[in-house]
């Protein structure tokens, strides 16, 4: 019987709606579980358990009512200092919450919390650790937030991904993690980085939480199930050398149990316009990254990591062209993407290379969700197997830009074929 602080999100809401679970007790079972691992796990960049018992008593009304949530400290929240994972802001209490933040807690959710990112959600971990084996990393940038709901600290939780940091760390984390279309969820109160890669994004334990979740906050319906097999394409990707023997079998696992329940599924070679876009990837984001923190550059520099301001250094020293026709050569990508996905529903390829990395030094290779960021369409990580030591692993489904709703349909109907 699964215990209730690892419900899926969509099967607590149905059970708080039917008034077969009550959100104190949803929250009291998410406290329990906190209070037995966090100190392990180190989710939590804060935590109030008491404001959380006082808004379960009395929960809004709302799709996501009665559901905890974590909140990524890249996200300004006006009841939790808001940090970004650096010290030159330690101590920050913003006024007001981030949009996303906010229209979450309209919809009814249960902030537990501001969940742990890395340095800026760049490189830099913090102190989180998987939850499946803590000698090794959950991913990053949205730590926290992938590991605590693995955990059973929250059903759902707020992520960023400027590379691969929502669908790394849940491939990792063995939970589902879905970035959206850019801009499909507001950024207003959040810590940019990179303007033309940003993306938030959500964590479930299923593709129906995440399009709960991210349907509450958008206010479309993210949750119409597909109504026949998807046709996909299948690639491993631009990491393809990059993946574990694992990895590789899985792709090739799910994209026959997909055909043999009446999906078509073709070989699918990535355009040259794609793989351009995905050498640039790092020169615009480390180049706008450098933009967003010419404050704490010029403040405190000595504040920031080695490795951050190595990365920056390295982007300020091109001129402002190069970074000009990076972005130039993420449009040509995209409208190249669109042109080779005619007649297509979805991309499968990889989520991230292999199982999670041992150490917490580094967060893993984001080099399997890159170039589908630069896209700005939606991707999706689902858990599908384990790998040689037992560690999760996921694989990774991407649309065109926009068709967030036909992802996660799609999305469902695939996980029902992983076992």
């Amino acid at each position: 019987m699964t215990e209730l602080a690892d419900l899926p999100a969509s099967e607590a809401a149905r059970r708080i709606a039917a008034g077969r679970l009550s959100a104190a007790e949803l929250a009291e079972a998410c406290l329990d579980r906190i209070t037995a691992r966090e100190g392990e796990v180190h989710a939590f960049a804060a935590h109030a358990p008491d404001a959380v018992r006082a808004a379960a008593a009395r929960p809004l009304p709302g799709a996501l009512s009665g559901l905890p949530i974590g909140v990524k400290d890249v996200l300004d929240t006006s009841d939790f200092i808001t940090e970004y994972g650096s010290p030159i802001w330690s101590g920050h209490q913003p006024r007001a919450d981030a949009a996303a933040v906010a229209l979450a807690r309209r919809a009814g959710a249960l902030v537990m919390g501001k969940t742990v990112t890395t340095e800026f959600a760049t490189r830099h971990p913090g102190p989180t650790r998987n939850p499946h084996r803590l000698t090794h990393t959950p991913g990053g940038s949205s730590q926290g937030s992938a590991a605590g709901v693995a955990a059973g600290f929250f059903p759902l939780a707020f992520g960023t991904q400027t590379a691969g940091s929502v669908l790394r760390p849940a491939a990792y984390c063995g939970v589902t993690g879905f970035k959206p279309s850019f801009g499909l969820i507001h950024r207003a109160g959040m810590k940019v980085m990179s303007e033309s890669l940003d993306t938030i994004g959500v964590f479930g334990r299923r593709a129906a939480d995440c399009a709960l979740f991210a349907g509450a906050l958008t206010g479309l319906d993210l949750s119409r199930p597909a109504e026949r097999a998807p046709r996909i394409a299948f690639c491993p990707g631009p990491a393809e050398a990059k993946l574990s023997p694992e990895t590789t079998a899985l792709l090739r696992r799910v994209a026959d149990s997909c055909a043999a329940a009446g999906a078509v599924v073709a070989e699918w070679s990535l355009p040259a316009a794609l793989r351009e876009a995905d050498a640039v990837h790092g020169l615009v984001m480390n180049g706008e990254t450098a933009q967003s923190l010419a404050w704490e550059r010029d403040a405190a520099r000595e504040k920031i990591s080695a490795v951050l301001n190595e990365r920056l250094d390295w982007a300020e020293s091109h001129d402002a062209a190069a970074l000009v026709e990076g972005r130039a050569a993420f449009a040509r990508a995209r409208a190249a993407f669109a042109t080779a996905m005619e007649g297509y529903d979805i991309l499968l390829t990889a989520a991230a290379p292999g199982e999670a990395p041992a150490g917490i030094d580094s967060t893993g290779e984001p080099a399997c969700n890159a170039l589908w960021t630069a896209l700005h369409g939606p991707c999706i990580s689902l858990p599908a197997g384990h790998g040689a030591t037992g560690l999760p692993l996921g694989i990774q489904l991407v649309a065109p830009f926009g068709q967030d709703a036909a992802l996660l349909a799609w999305a469902g109907w695939v996980e029902r074929r992983l076992g």
